[in-house]
């Protein structure tokens, strides 16, 4: 990644208050970005949003992907030439809980999206984030690859497989590669493994629930032990869409398609390893216990192959799954003791920046 390139790019981040969506907020501020986020408020109480004033250095527009009409005035006004879009309903059993508005948000809002890119021009390079659970997951060991098939047992992972060809629509139907040229506009989607970092506080999530756990020195609840996890962190995955977004605005339908960014197989670790090892780092008297069987499906394993990326792009992760998890606990200690979270964060950055 060239880190000039971004200096005054105008970007159009949807999804910023949410976890990675803060992340790669600061990220771009802190490379010259004119950036501008587009979301509801942030989804979780405390959350990095705000402990580390992301607002701070960019234009934050509170609003419904669901919502056209403001969504495409947005849009308009704004004239982004990169948009990033990360809004979506990301939790498993909350799409168990409430599949409507999964499905509403994670699909009908890919269309609103694409559609107000389509009607309003001016845009160069779009990445729609959506997961690694868009395959149809038929518990391999191997990992898959970006043209396996897509599918979903539950609806998060169906409505992700759904956002998936509704890029691939659009990218065929209005912005097909062969016809660049006309309309200049390249199409890519990225799905990545299970994302950890520090200020994780999503609903139902290992790190979210070990962390809260740690905070109020309580037992650890674990519903699948033995499921195991591509781990990556969050920074890795963000690097491989800057990436990626980079080779699109320069080089167009060349990199137009489905990226799959995922981490070294020595970080594929069941969830009580991560666990154990987190209570080690953690360094006080913790400990946790299974969950009852949830009622919900959850599949036990799943991977990424990212070849693709690694050869096409240059992009691999750079952090180990220790470190990661080193990291995760370093930044959680520091918003125990009250520092500046802002400061912690983007050096957090900054660090992994300089790392080759």
């Amino acid at each position: 990644m060239d880190i000039t390139f971004w200096q005054g790019k105008r970007v159009l981040l949807t999804g910023h208050t949410g976890f990675k969506g803060s992340w790669l907020s600061l990220w771009l501020q802190s490379m010259g970005v004119k950036l501008l986020g587009y979301a509801l408020h942030p989804p979780t109480n405390p959350s990095l949003f705000e402990v580390a004033h992301v607002t701070e250095g960019m234009t934050s527009v509170i609003g419904d992907i669901t919502d056209y009409e403001h969504l495409r005035q947005v849009i308009a006004d704004f004239r982004p030439e990169i948009v990033i879009h990360m809004a979506a309903q990301s939790v498993v059993r909350t799409s168990y809980l409430d599949p409507v508005t999964n499905y509403n948000t994670n699909v009908m809002g890919t269309v609103y999206l694409f559609e107000a890119i389509r009607q309003m021009g001016g845009v160069r390079a779009v990445i729609n984030v959506t997961s690694d659970k868009c395959y149809d997951n038929r518990e391999w060991v191997w990992g898959y690859r970006e043209n396996d098939p897509l599918g979903g047992y539950d609806p998060y992972s169906s409505s992700k497989a759904c956002s998936e060809l509704v890029s691939a629509a659009y990218r065929d139907s209005f912005f097909n590669p062969d016809h660049y040229a006309d309309h200049g506009v390249a199409v890519a989607t990225a799905r990545a493994g299970n994302v950890i970092a520090g200020a994780d506080w999503t609903a139902d999530g290992l790190i979210a629930d070990i962390v809260r756990s740690l905070l109020q020195k309580q037992p650890i609840l674990i519903r699948n032990p033995h499921a195991i996890r591509p781990w990556q962190h969050v920074l890795d995955a963000l690097n491989g869409y800057l990436t990626l977004a980079e080779n699109l605005y320069n080089q167009g339908p060349a990199f137009a398609g489905a990226w799959n960014f995922g981490p070294y197989d020595s970080s594929i670790k069941p969830v009580g390893w991560i666990v154990e090892h987190m209570l080690s780092l953690w360094g006080e008297e913790a400990s946790w216990e299974q969950e009852q069987t949830s009622p919900f499906h959850e599949s036990m394993s799943l991977s990424l192959d990212s070849a693709k990326a690694r050869f096409k792009l240059g992009w691999k992760p750079k952090l180990s799954l220790e470190s990661a998890l080193a990291q995760i606990v370093g930044w959680t200690k520091s918003y125990q003791a009250g520092e500046d979270m802002r400061n912690v964060t983007v050096a957090a950055i900054q660090q992994f920046m300089e790392i080759d």
